[in-house]
């Protein structure tokens, strides 16, 4: 039977009785070994944790199927995920990628590079002129963030992957802030997604992970699968499982966050000490339209917001929430609140009197509440 609703999709895909003793919820298969028979083959498909685990096989099949993928391949956290796919680039190849994203993706990018004699190229991707600048001359790896963070801007997924592959580049989308239940990178042509699984999929705030979906190129989720064992560096079988228990919610979680987010972003939008807000749902963001194009499942949970005061009141108004936890991280059913330019720390060009929210399940109209109290 075809299961089209994502909340069905979420439940059921890889996931089903345990054949051994009917058991609905799936068991944590701990061994890090698995009897050969007589032979000396291995009949029932494993053989060394590192390689594989039924546990790690059930949560890959679940990511491809949520992002429609061939394959997908779990890391043991979000950076090794992208460690798995940076591993591509060789020496003097180009990797293209935006100017404001994750920064500590954007830290791995510049090591990564330099130590592999490749180049980095940053630019601003809602320039998609400075793209195909960018990438005159052929690219490696063409490396979107939509929606990005903090500053939460948007990038056209379609044209970009164009350009990318014009210039015979693999395109990854980094899809941890829309997640599958917003936006499917796959639709627009786009070859890798990348996920920090920490975030949303796990939703929980309990579990470190990562993964790399393959679109349709058999030979590339091989190489990739090859990187995991090799590295030594697959997602254990407690967290494969505990963040495949997670997916089963996902759709029920992020849709409820992205309603909370909308309520608050249109708070916070006309609150006299909030000097601009960043969420791509507000019509008065600058890629408002071209999200609603491309994420059709919501706008996502995270927003931003710069403080009338500088960075003492935003700091002042982060110490005064009571609802939202002052964490770094996001995609929990807890809310969230940071004053992101400190984490960042020396050389951030995020605005020091920025606030990055992650809105949790809580009411919506409690965290109005909050916030208000805060911005006094």
């Amino acid at each position: 039977m075809q299961r089209s609703g994502l909340n069905t999709l979420c439940v059921h895909a890889a996931h089903a009785p345990d054949t051994a003793v009917g058991a609905i919820a799936e068991p944590i298969y701990l061994s890090t070994t698995f009897e050969r028979d007589a032979a000396g083959a291995y009949p029932r498909g494993y053989r060394y944790g590192r390689e594989g685990t039924p546990n790690r096989a059930a949560v890959e099949s679940c990511l491809a199927a949520l992002e429609g993928g061939i394959g997908a391949v779990a890391f043991a956290s979000g950076l090794a995920a992208n460690m798995a796919v940076l591993d591509l680039l060789g020496k003097g190849e180009r990797l293209v990628a935006q100017r404001e994203a994750y920064y500590g993706s954007l830290k791995q990018f510049g090591e990564v590079a330099r130590h592999r004699g490749a180049q980095l190229q940053l630019v601003d991707f809602r320039d998609l002129s400075a793209v195909e600048a960018a990438v005159a001359g052929g690219a490696r790896l063409l490396w979107i963030e939509t929606p990005t963070n903090p500053l939460l801007n948007i990038t056209d997924l379609k044209r970009a992957a164009e350009i990318g592959h014009g210039a015979g580049a693999l395109v990854v989308c980094d899809n941890t802030f829309a997640t599958p239940v917003c936006q499917h990178p796959f639709r627009f042509g786009v070859d890798l997604v990348v996920h920090s699984g920490s975030k949303y999929l796990g939703g929980h705030s309990d579990v470190l992970s990562g993964a790399v979906v393959v679109r349709e190129d058999a030979t590339l989720l091989e190489r990739l699968q090859s990187w995991q064992r090799m590295a030594g560096a697959p997602l254990a079988p407690f967290d494969c499982w505990l963040l495949r228990r997670s997916i089963a919610t996902l759709a029920l979680r992020v849709r409820a966050q992205c309603q909370g987010a909308l309520r608050v972003a249109e708070f916070l939008a006309g609150h006299a000490a909030v000097e601009r807000v960043f969420y791509p749902g507000l019509p008065a963001h600058p890629g408002h339209a071209l999200a609603a194009t491309q994420m059709p499942g919501g706008f996502g949970a995270m927003l931003s917001v710069c403080i009338a005061g500088g960075a003492d009141a935003a700091l002042r108004t982060a110490s005064r929430t009571h609802l939202f936890t002052r964490a770094t991280s996001l995609g929990g059913v807890e809310s969230l609140i940071e004053h992101r330019a400190s984490i960042e720390g020396p050389g951030t060009r995020t605005p020091e009197n920025l606030l990055r929210l992650s809105i949790g399940i809580e009411e919506p109209e409690d965290l109005v509440e909050d916030l208000a109290q805060a911005l006094g």
